[in-house]
């Protein structure tokens, strides 16, 4: 599989494009931006938009809470790249479960295609997601009945690690589950890459 998970995807685009070995260039991504609908502020998803325009790429958004299925179904096989940006993490997974996005989505990675999330984007391909509560407000997904998520990774990645706001949530977070859970802390600078089964961290800037 490759992934790119990310906290912040503007602050680590140039990772990106090494991870792709500049061949992002001309392609199309399939941009979801559904866990952005239930937060108020989306700079963030402004940012990652200009970053991603800025590496080359041609933007196909797609919003899975309100696009038919037919829709749903031909964006995602289409894209070259699947997008899942940031925002609530439980209405988007609520989202993506109602949908039925979220398989379609795991199908695509698992054969192949690949995956860039930012922070919520990121958190759900985690086994589960209950373990970021401290950072997202669970009743904005009235309807989620079960916190499993696409389990792509058998790690919990956990973003803005050092960063604020959120600084003192992902303490907690890893006060409460970082005996039990193979917790990944990264910073807003920094990336997971996932490429033939090895996860590494990344820190934009750096070279290797």
């Amino acid at each position: 599989m490759n992934i790119f998970l990310t906290s912040s995807f503007a602050e680590v685009v140039d990772l990106f494009v090494r991870f792709t070995g500049g061949e992002c260039r001309g392609r199309t991504v399939t941009l979801i931006p559904t866990a952005s609908l239930a937060e108020e502020v989306n700079s963030y998803l402004v940012a990652a938009r200009e970053a991603l325009v800025e590496a080359g790429l041609v933007i196909d958004e797609l919003e899975v809470s309100t696009a038919p299925q037919d829709e749903i179904v031909s964006k995602l096989e289409r894209g070259d790249y699947i997008y899942v940006s940031g925002g609530n993490t439980f209405f988007l997974l609520q989202e993506l479960k109602r949908t039925g996005a979220d398989r379609l989505i795991a199908e695509q990675v698992r054969a192949g295609k690949c995956y860039i999330g930012e922070s919520a984007g990121s958190a759900i391909l985690a086994p589960s997601i209950d373990y970021i509560r401290a950072l997202d407000d669970v009743t904005a997904a009235p309807d989620l009945e079960s916190y499993t998520a696409l389990g792509l990774v058998d790690f919990y990645p956990l973003p803005h690690y050092r960063n604020a706001p959120f600084d003192e949530a992902v303490e907690q977070v890893l006060k409460e589950h970082g005996q039990v859970l193979a917790l990944r802390p990264f910073s807003n600078n920094q990336a997971i890459v996932v490429s033939g089964g090895h996860a590494e961290i990344q820190t934009s800037g750096e070279r290797g």
